[in-house]
């Protein structure tokens, strides 16, 4: 968030963040997000019901023309009006070291356990799994010998910032959308 802010600022992305919806009060993002100036919106997953959480997002969404997901662990539901209108970066080469529980630390520490050579980010568009949809794109990085989960985080990280906006401007742009065969 704070990278597609700096990007917008600086005149890279030609794009406006409408809200941040986060749903956890204490997520980094919020003091983030608040300290840019933008508008947040808590959106308490633990204290609401599946049902209602879905709910409750979709009304702070609103009618935006893209949601972008940076970190946001909670499985919202995607209305079908926002097919095709959701995206999420992640930060391993998908469909490897994706699902429930592997964000953050997890999937760079799976990474080094499973011996890669090579690890990256990915930007995808959503569906109601985790960490599934079409890729839109993916940047690679090297998994060197003596990497640590925090060593390989902060390489891949760096690829992120560059992603993210990249796929942005493709959609912008009309490069690349959502198809699903009828």
């Amino acid at each position: 968030m704070v990278n597609l802010q700096e990007c917008i600022l600086a005149g890279t992305l030609p794009a406006r963040i409408e809200v941040v919806i986060s749903s956890r009060a204490a997520a980094l993002g919020v003091e983030r997000a608040k300290s840019l100036g933008l508008r947040v919106t808590v959106v308490e997953h633990a204290a609401l019901l599946p049902t209602e959480f879905d709910h409750a997002v979709d009304e702070v969404v609103g009618e935006v023309d893209l949601v972008c997901m940076a970190g946001f662990l909670s499985l919202w539901r995607i209305p079908p009006r926002l097919e095709g209108r959701v995206i999420n970066i992640h930060p391993a080469l998908l469909p490897d070291f994706g699902g429930k529980g592997m964000y953050g630390r997890h999937v760079h520490e799976a990474v080094l356990v499973a011996g890669r050579i090579v690890s990256g980010c990915t930007v995808h568009f959503c569906d109601n799994e985790y960490d599934h949809g079409p890729i839109i794109l993916q940047r690679e990085v090297p998994v060197l010998t003596d990497d640590t989960p925090d060593v390989l985080a902060a390489r891949v990280f760096r690829e992120e910032c560059i992603a993210y906006p990249e796929a942005i401007r493709t959609l912008v742009d009309g490069r690349v959308r959502w198809f699903k065969p009828k």
